[in-house]
């Protein structure tokens, strides 16, 4: 009886030892078949760092009123063309009661000066001509009558100032608004009957019209410190514009900032480029825009997509794994060259025909078993 128990379990562990050595021989066979394989290729690779970014014109002004007051008429409109002296607005000067009374005043104190000063120079004159003052005394006399009447034309000039903001018969009144430079109005963030204020050493003064040279454009964006220096000033560089169906525009990088700015964690350059621009082209202020700045190229170079590469956990070496004729793959470690993102140059390690396993996807066949 003890016998007989012994072969009949003896016989079921041969037959578990035979299951389990079929099973784990299946299932490494099964790994194999699971992955795609792709080869190595030749093809070209350019580098080039993006930066993003806007296109501004490259002069710009803001223009400011010189008196405070109330906006009287605005002659142009957003988007209009004007040239350098151009009337843009005109302004209403409302008088401050007190400046006003103060300059009346001033005005009468200096026709009594006049006055006063007349008596005695008439007087004197009279004296003068009779020989009984000495002529110093007499121009002495004149001079105080001179200095009054221009006290009292200047007083007169000071009220009509505060009253009316100019000169009567002035050629650029204060009230006057005019372009400083030809361009295109950009922005009129006022409206008749607006009171602005003028622009002086303690204010900047209220903004009446926007004008810019949009003839004349720059880039301006930002670069990550990895890349800043990779560039530098002087290369011929390519703009791109996403409103205009990712147009291209040639354009010369003139600055890279010396000193980065930290904005979330990372630390920005920024960069600035003048951007060619044809009359024909219909460019608007503030548009986005990418540039890109080709760093390194190469023809004809044998190339595997980045997704193939693996990595040593604890050498951080790049490596591939390669299938053989025994239908096994086999881990080579590879010498990386330059990478555009999604090819990458292999220097060494792999040869064209070599059979690279997609690691991290299965294949349609296993995909199709599953299902």
């Amino acid at each position: 009886m003890n016998k007989t128990l012994k072969i009949i379990i003896g016989i079921v562990l041969l037959i578990l030892f035979v299951w389990v050595i079929k099973y784990f021989k299946e299932s490494n066979a099964k790994a194999i078949e699971d992955f795609k394989v792709e080869e190595p290729f030749y093809t070209s690779i350019n580098t080039k760092v993006v930066a993003t970014g806007k296109l501004n014109p490259e002069e710009e002004i803001e223009l400011k009123p010189q008196i405070g007051g109330i906006i009287d008429k605005i002659l142009v409109e957003e988007g209009d063309i004007v040239k350098k002296g151009d009337l843009i607005a005109k302004i209403r000067v409302v008088p401050n009661e007190q400046n006003l009374a103060s300059a009346n005043s001033r005005i009468r104190t200096a026709r009594l000066a006049l006055d006063n000063a007349q008596i005695l120079y008439d007087r004197n004159k009279g004296l003068f001509e009779k020989g009984v003052i000495s002529k110093q005394d007499f121009e002495n006399s004149e001079l105080s009558y001179n200095q009054a009447k221009e006290t009292l034309i200047q007083a007169q000039n000071d009220f009509q100032i505060i009253r009316q903001g100019s000169l009567s018969g002035g050629g650029s009144a204060n009230t006057n608004i005019v372009a400083q430079i030809s361009g295109t109005v950009l922005e009129i963030p006022v409206r008749e009957g607006d009171q602005v204020i003028e622009s002086n050493s303690f204010n900047a003064g209220t903004t009446v019209a926007t004008i810019a040279d949009m003839s004349k454009m720059i880039f301006e964006g930002k670069v990550d410190e990895a890349e800043v220096g990779k560039i530098e000033e002087g290369k011929d560089i390519r703009v791109v514009l996403g409103a205009l169906n990712e147009q291209e525009f040639p354009a010369k990088l003139t600055f890279v900032a010396p000193k980065g700015q930290e904005e979330s964690g990372a630390v920005q350059f920024t960069i600035k480029a003048d951007v060619e621009v044809t009359p024909s082209t219909k460019i608007r202020a503030g548009y986005s825009a990418n540039a890109e700045i080709d760093m390194e190229s190469k023809d004809s170079v044998l190339v595997i997509k980045e997704a193939l590469l693996q990595f040593n956990r604890i050498t951080e070496k790049p490596y591939v794994e390669i299938l053989k004729d025994d239908n096994t793959y086999e881990e080579k470690y590879v010498e990386l060259g330059i990478s555009d993102g999604i090819n990458v140059e292999i220097v060494e390690g792999v040869k064209e025909g070599d059979k690279i396993k997609v690691w991290n996807k299965a294949s349609k066949e296993n995909n199709d078993e599953d299902e």
